[in-house]
């Protein structure tokens, strides 16, 4: 897909960074199978002994700083203009959460760590009551919040800034606060390079896992030996698909496969819960619940300190840990496209409570399952989901019941799941290796094809010198630059909050003046023009008349006597070509902090009717007002001229009263307010407006604080 405002380009820096180090790999890997076997080894070792604490650290800091942005003040703020709305529904939204970060490997880990943590506890005897009970708690703890929580700060920060301040979609424009304009050269390409580096490994590792528990399924069902060559199979059926939809845009079609994915993915559950010992699955599942609350304070910062158990650390914890990491940019990217309109507060609660809530039912049901079978004394099922993990999914289901079947959709799952993931991993690192002026283009078809044959050869060369434990020890060393990454974002993202709390608090200061401004006749209504406007619903010639008459001499007049008082303040004008109207704006310059910004912007709506279903030509138009910060939601059509200029002075002095409150601070939040300022650079000059005739929603209604004389809003 091109960008509106031209072709996308790739960023040669990044691709050719990033690419010739995979490449190396994998031919370093290929070459000299065991020598490359060895030194990841003796990396991942050295990782675990040395490093193992920033890994914990990091990941408990961040799920402290999601929480605490999601419970503050912040949290009612809005990732994009403030008049945004969401974009999908509750269950779509939810269906592709669900989709963005739980792929095949849940089924993988499901089943496998349940059984493995029994029998080989990090600490203490295996096979015990107490290695039993805790269990399914680490296979949570694993799969649960924490890889979540990086999840929502990574696209908690993409979709903040790109939505709301419109930077580009874009890891780097979470560091600007930090490193400001530096973030544009070698800087900001090294934070992507360290983003493609982490996020090919995380995904080659998912579709290890995928290929090795799917040969599985194929061979349950069809025959198909387990084989290097029957996965490279299933390795290059992934890249044709990735490539497919370059070509064809097959990615449209996520929404609709991720909802398809739940429903199905619940049956599945289900009729394990069902047909199993129901009654033991909701004692645990009550069980777990209770054990993981009372237990995870303390998991969460466990280094193992005085027992440090090396191999069980980098092969589960720090594993999974350095996985998230190198996934946070995927699914962060993802979940950042999906989520604009929400506020701060829904879009953590939402990323971090319903898809562990599923992951949570899952795992007791799937893992206690397990753990029943093997209580039961079934020794080989046992060895089989510890010494070969990719076939224990396929074991518990022939314990069932119409195991054929179960094997069947079990696979088609699976499917589902891996080719998402393919697809949507080279589309994220296309994205990331491309220079992307908008926020709604793609990179380039031939890099998603690149990156989507890069991924396979580097999935294939890693199960070939050592199979899925070998992906997981290179995703622990590749996840590491990443990491510093992370903990640069979430320091950006907290001054930037920093700032954004200062313009909440100065709301409050300043609606008590505009309240007594409008009670003593400011900008309210009589109460003859109120019903003149109930009862009348201007058309488009009604709306062009008063912005020229009304709306333009009061702009002018207010820019005027700003200028007499030494202000910097210009008038300017929008033309929108979906209505052919014009929209003027007056913007006053504050010499590098937040500039003010007033616009009566056109917005067309159905006319109201009862009992009938509404002509498309039966619309009206509002002059609705924006600011900097979005849509204030009222409309001034039918203002007089004084009622216009003192509505314009009511939302000035708002503006000034945060202006005042930021010079309250130490001058380090003032500069990251001057970072922060940054829409006048970013407009998103070609987002149309909605045309409310069709849909009486008005999230699409650009952010406009361009200081340009003359603006066109092109029709698409």
């Amino acid at each position: 897909m091109e960008s509106e405002t031209g072709p996308v380009r790739v960023n040669k820096t990044v691709f050719i960074g990033s690419s010739v180090g995979i490449v190396g790999i994998i031919i370093w890997a290929l070459i000299d199978q065991e020598g490359a076997d060895r030194i990841i080894g003796t990396a991942v070792s050295w990782v675990s002994r040395e490093l193992g604490w920033f890994y914990i650290l990091l990941a408990a800091g961040v799920l402290a700083f999601v929480i605490w942005a999601a419970v503050s003040k912040v949290g009612r703020v809005k990732l994009g203009p403030d008049h945004a709305k969401p974009a999908y529904s509750v269950f779509s939204w939810t269906a592709m959460l669900f989709a963005a970060g739980i792929g095949i490997d849940l089924m993988f880990f499901s089943v496998s760590e349940p059984v493995t943590q029994r029998a080989m506890p990090p600490q203490g005897d295996g096979a015990t009551f107490e290695a039993t009970r805790q269990a399914v708690v680490w296979a949570l703890f694993h799969y649960g919040l924490i890889g979540w929580g990086l999840y929502a700060l990574i696209g908690m920060a993409l979709a903040y800034f790109a939505y709301r301040y419109n930077q580009p979609l874009s890891l780097r424009s979470a560091l600007r606060p930090i490193f400001g304009d530096r973030v544009n050269g070698l800087l900001g390409d090294s934070v992507d390079i360290a983003a493609l580096l982490g996020a090919i490994f995380g995904l080659a590792t998912s579709l290890g896992i995928g290929v090795a528990q799917l040969n599985v399924g194929l061979d349950e069902l069809f025959g198909i030996a387990q084989s290097t060559w029957a996965q490279a199979g299933l390795i290059a059926l992934a890249v044709l698909i990735a490539t497919l939809s370059a070509v064809s845009g097959v990615d449209k079609g996520v929404k609709r496969l991720s909802e398809i994915n739940v429903l199905v993915a619940l049956g599945l559950m289900l009729f394990v819960l069902i047909f199993g010992a129901t009654t033991f699955l909701m004692n645990g599942l009550v069980q777990n619940t209770g054990d993981f609350i009372s237990m995870f304070p303390s998991m969460v910062l466990d280094t193992m300190a005085y027992d440090h158990p090396d191999e069980w650390m980098a092969s589960w914890t720090l594993f999974f840990w350095a996985w998230w990491i190198a996934w946070a940019p995927f699914v962060g990217l993802f979940l950042a496209r999906i989520s604009r309109g929400r506020t701060i507060r829904q879009f953590v609660s939402g990323t971090l409570i319903i898809p562990f809530l599923f992951i949570l039912v899952w795992i007791s049901i799937f893992g206690n399952s397990a753990l029943d079978v093997v209580l039961g004394g079934n020794t080989e099922f046992e060895q089989t989901a510890i010494n070969e993990p990719e076939k224990a999914f396929y074991a518990l289901l022939d314990q069932y019941p119409a195991a054929p079947v179960l094997i069947v959709v079990a696979t088609f799952t699976g499917l589902l799941f891996y080719v998402t993931s393919a697809d949507s991993g080279a589309l994220v690192m296309s994205h990331f290796s491309s220079r992307i002026s908008d926020n709604e283009s793609d990179g380039p078809r031939w890099a998603r094809i690149f990156w989507a044959a890069a991924t396979g050869l580097l999935t294939l060369a890693m199960l070939m010198i050592g199979g899925i434990n070998t992906l997981q020890q290179a995703t622990v060393i590749m996840g590491l630059p990443f990491a510093v990454v992370v903990l640069l974002m979430m320091l950006g993202l907290f001054r930037a909050f920093q700032v954004e709390a200062l313009w909440v608090d100065s709301q409050r200061s300043a609606l008590t003046r505009a309240l007594s401004s409008r009670a003593s006749g400011g900008t309210a209504l009589n109460w003859r023009q109120r019903v003149a406007r109930a009862v009348r619903y201007p058309d488009r010639d009604d709306i062009a008349h008063f912005t020229d008459t009304v709306v333009e001499p009061a702009l002018r007049d207010v820019a005027a006597e700003l200028e007499r008082s030494g202000m910097s303040a210009a008038v300017g004008v929008t033309h929108v070509e979906t209505y052919d109207l014009d929209a003027y704006h007056l913007d006053v310059d504050f010499n590098g902090t937040k500039g003010f910004h007033y616009q009566a912007f056109p917005t067309r709506h159905p006319i109201p009717v009862f009992g009938r279903t509404p002509d498309t030509s039966d619309s009206f138009y509002r002059l609705e007002v924006f600011t900097a910060q979005g849509s204030e939601g009222f409309d001034v059509y039918g203002f007089t001229k004084t009622q216009i200029s003192s509505n314009v002075l009511d939302l000035y002095e708002r503006h000034i009263e945060y202006l005042h409150t930021v010079g309250d601070v130490e001058s380090s939040h003032t500069e990251c307010e001057a970072t922060l300022d940054w829409s006048a650079d970013f407009v998103d000059e070609d987002q149309p407006p909605v045309d409310d005739a069709e849909s009486s929603r008005t999230e699409d209604l650009p952010a406009l604080t361009d200081l340009s004389d003359k603006e066109t809003i092109r029709e698409p």
